[in-house]
């Protein structure tokens, strides 16, 4: 009897010194470490160079349009250039990355990026500035699609901070090209081409962390056979389990998550359109002066900063984030009502609520990560996602100008734009139901 004490104590010990799971790096071992601090380095690099390309295009647009005698019609298509070309090439970030893997294919994303911005200058005439453009664009669209896969794959419990921290580079990046272009410009002599070609040297800075990733291509298969990323359970907290071997993939097509995520990225994405591309003229024509409506448009982007920070992390720890896209669509709500009503008045104010409002776009990309258990799923739910949403959002900046200028006022477009709010929220309401693209297969 003395001895069973010992022979039990292994089956009671055994659980309990079983080893914690391997950190979720492809590698391992000493190149997970490296990994893991190059990520996070990368990921800041990456984010803060996936709007520049724009914002800093629209500062100058006036300049680059009489330089290279572009007629109104091309200026316009040009401002819609951007949600096409991430439509359009997002949706290849899949296959891309299922062949070189996400890094590899961020790091080539990057220089794109860096060669369209770089070329750009040179341009002599419309064609050839609009296909350094889209050279640049198609490297901000897969970027854009592998950000949550990166994020998923190599620090899969911490989905929401991760995120929360290329969202708050995304914003920055934003709002810097947008304020600092014409300045720089003037202090550099007044020349468009050397104020959008220096956005390129911030470009090639954000190759350099990417390099030494372009040999992890480990896993990458295992991945897309649909094995857990980093063999985290989700939010919800059901043990992931993986398709099995051989089985295909529930098409994105037949997943309503997946539809109502696409729904409400492009509701969101129209949203932010609509508003970096009207709202100063909104504040001008009630008598803003025009310097001041820039900065009230500044305050609006720089709101994304801390919070595509805070939110991120707030929604992985609730099991169901329609509680988030309320409160921010009912801010949204606010703020229109208030541009209807009193746009001067109450402009700071107005400001202040549209640039809460914008703040959906990093909670959209944080529920792509969540609303699938596998890296590969998370891949084909962000293309699919965005993708879908960005071909929804391309109507919604033209729409607006067209209104305006058949309706002769602001009434009828600001009405279009806080109704699209109530869609916005219903959809992203489901869209953050504690669930996953697998649970409906």
């Amino acid at each position: 009897m003395s001895d069973e004490p010992k022979t039990l104590e292994p089956a009671v010990t055994r659980p309990v010194s079983t080893p914690e799971p391997p950190t979720p790096t492809p590698d391992g071992g000493r190149a997970a470490r490296w990994a893991l601090v190059l990520v996070p380095v990368g990921l800041v690099l990456a984010a803060l160079n996936l709007r520049p390309a724009i914002t800093s295009l629209g500062a100058l647009l006036e300049e680059v349009s009489a330089d290279l005698h572009m007629s109104g019609t091309v200026a316009g298509v040009l401002t819609s250039v951007p949600p096409l070309c991430f439509a359009a090439f997002g949706i290849t970030a899949p296959r891309l990355a299922r062949r070189f893997g996400p890094a590899a294919v961020v790091c080539a994303g990057m220089a794109a990026i860096c060669s369209g911005l770089l070329l750009r200058p040179f341009a002599t005439g419309t064609a050839a500035f609009l296909a350094a453009s889209a050279l640049a664009l198609m490297g901000i669209a897969v970027s854009n699609v592998l950000m949550p896969v990166i994020v998923k794959r190599y620090f899969p419990d911490r989905i929401g901070s991760m995120t929360g921290l290329y969202s708050m580079a995304l914003a920055l990046g934003t709002s810097l090209a947008a304020a600092l272009t014409v300045p720089m410009t003037d202090a550099l002599g007044g020349d468009w081409r050397i104020g959008l070609g220096v956005w390129g040297a911030l470009a090639a800075l954000a190759v350099l962390p990417w390099l030494p990733l372009l040999r992890d291509r480990t896993g990458a298969a295992r991945t897309e056979r649909g094995a857990p990323a980093g063999g985290s359970a989700p939010a919800g907290g059901t043990a992931p389990t993986a398709p099995a071997a051989g089985a295909a993939p529930r098409p994105m097509v037949r997943s309503r998550t997946a539809w109502a995520l696409a729904c409400f990225f492009g509701l969101q994405a129209t949203g932010a359109y609509i508003t970096m591309g009207w709202m100063p003229q909104i504040f001008r024509d009630a008598g803003v002066p025009a310097s001041t409506a820039g900065v009230l448009l500044a305050v609006t982007m720089v709101m994304g900063v801390p919070l595509a920070f805070v939110i991120p992390r707030l929604a992985t720890r609730m099991r169901n984030q329609a509680p988030i896209v309320i409160a921010l669509g009912s801010c949204g709500l606010v703020g229109y009502t208030g541009l209807f009503l009193a746009p001067a008045g109450g402009a700071w104010a107005w400001a202040v609520l549209l640039g809460i409002s914008n703040c959906a776009f990093p909670l959209a990309l944080t529920m792509i990560g969540m609303r699938s258990r596998t890296g590969a799923g998370v891949v084909r739910l962000s293309a699919f996602a965005q993708s879908v949403g960005y071909l929804i959002s391309i109507p919604g900046p033209l729409l607006v100008g067209v209104l305006y200028q058949h309706s002769g006022g602001w009434g009828v477009p600001i009405a279009l734009m806080g109704g699209l709010m109530v869609p916005q929220m219903i959809v992203g309401s489901l869209a953050g139901r504690d669930r996953t693209i697998e649970d409906e297969s």
